[in-house]
């Protein structure tokens, strides 16, 4: 009798453990953020700046400049507010990764974040004052390592700088049974707006007759990782598995992605007439015939296609239209233009920019609704199947 007492009383010492969020590898993460985001204050001086210059708060303030907009009388500001999630690239890379490779991977991922938020803000002419981040980790104390808080603020910093925006605040929540432990799952939103005196760009002006100026991509910037890490699984050596040119396989898709909102607001600052602009992502080329009017967008020259792609297209045996409808295929921004003068001075801008630039081809009228033909690689596309439009 005496002897199940004992053990009774020792069962109700045994406490079980508490599951509870990581508040110390959460907060170690969220200061890391915090300094980083700090370095990124002046990037958008031009149009306000943070009160005090502080950050950490449950809402961090912005001082919008609105002086510009007062003095030229102009009555509507035009903004937008994105979200945008970076997928599955951050999940391709090989397990073996070296502490320089890891921090080095996790830089591109930095700058790839803000590309995939930016360059949809560029495609309608807005410049980026503000990023926030959203990154939830199952267990933040495996997700947060130095490799990655150093690697992915130092791109992130980076990619700010570059694109003139301050990165104001975000969230890490811990999701325990909703997240693979040593998985990280990255989206954020951004604030744009639309400069003083400048007219909408929402494809309203393009036309038949308009030039076709493509600028250039790195690689696949951050679509078409679920073919990509496909094909990873199936190569003898994966994703160290290595290109004509050297470079490991791992390395070719993960090159940090372009950033165009400075070229856009080049063009718009020296007052380049822009009739519409498309960052060529998800669909790959499909997104050139994404105005609903019925043109053929006739492609007669060619920017020079990253080798990661001809590895790609032949280690999968796609076809060359299927790679046009899946990744950027070396051209991850569209410009169109009314005239000659126009495309030239673009690719020009371009150029002395440090962007690959090319006068491609030109729009024209279509009897059979919208089509793409792309001479060099023997390619017709129809939009039977694409459904995504703007009018």
């Amino acid at each position: 009798m005496s002897s199940n007492n004992q053990q009774s009383k020792t069962n109700s010492n045994q406490h079980t453990p508490v599951d509870r969020v990581d508040y110390d590898a959460l907060d170690k993460a969220k200061l890391a953020f915090i300094a980083a985001s700090k370095k990124t204050l002046s990037f958008a001086q031009s149009f306000g700046f943070v009160p005090e210059e502080k950050l950490g708060a449950s809402a961090n303030l912005f001082s919008l400049n609105l002086e510009q907009y007062i003095n030229n009388s102009h009555k509507n500001i035009y903004i937008t507010l994105i979200a945008e999630g970076l997928g599955t690239a951050d999940d391709a890379r090989p397990a073996d990764l070296t502490p320089q490779e890891l921090k080095q991977f996790w830089y591109n991922i930095g700058i790839k974040t803000i590309s995939s938020l930016t360059n949809d803000a560029a495609s309608a002419g807005l410049q980026t004052i503000l990023i926030s981040l959203y990154l939830p980790s199952s267990d933040p104390k495996k997700v947060f390592d130095s490799n990655f808080l150093d690697g992915f603020t130092a791109g992130l910093i980076y990619a700010c700088k570059t694109v003139g925006c301050v990165w104001i605040s975000g969230e890490t929540p811990q999701l325990k049974g909703k997240i693979y432990e040593d998985k990280l799952d990255i989206a954020g939103s951004l604030f744009a707006l639309l400069p003083a005196g400048i007219t909408t760009i929402d494809g309203s002006k393009l036309q038949a007759g308009n030039k076709i100026v493509l600028i250039g991509s790195s690689g696949p910037h951050e679509n078409g990782f679920t073919t990509l890490r496909a094909l990873a699984e199936k190569l003898p050596y994966g994703y160290r598995s290595k290109l004509s040119n050297g470079q490991e396989f791992w390395q070719a898709i993960n090159t940090p992605s372009k950033l165009y909102t400075p070229l856009v607001q080049k063009l718009l600052k020296e007052k380049v007439e822009v009739c519409n602009l498309e960052n060529i992502t998800g669909h790959g080329w499909l997104k050139l015939m994404r105005s609903t009017k019925p043109l053929c967008y006739h492609i007669t020259k060619t920017l020079p296609v990253p080798a990661v792609f001809s590895f790609v297209e032949k280690q999968t045996s796609m076809s060359k239209e299927e790679m046009l409808k899946t990744f950027n295929y070396g051209a991850g921004f569209a410009i169109f233009l009314p005239d000659q003068a126009n495309a030239e001075q673009t690719v020009n801008l371009a150029q002395n920019l440090g962007y690959e630039a090319v006068e491609a081809g030109e729009v024209l009228s279509s009897d059979s609704g919208r089509k793409i033909i792309i001479e060099p690689f023997n390619v017709e596309i129809c939009d039977k199947n694409f459904l995504l439009q703007k009018s």
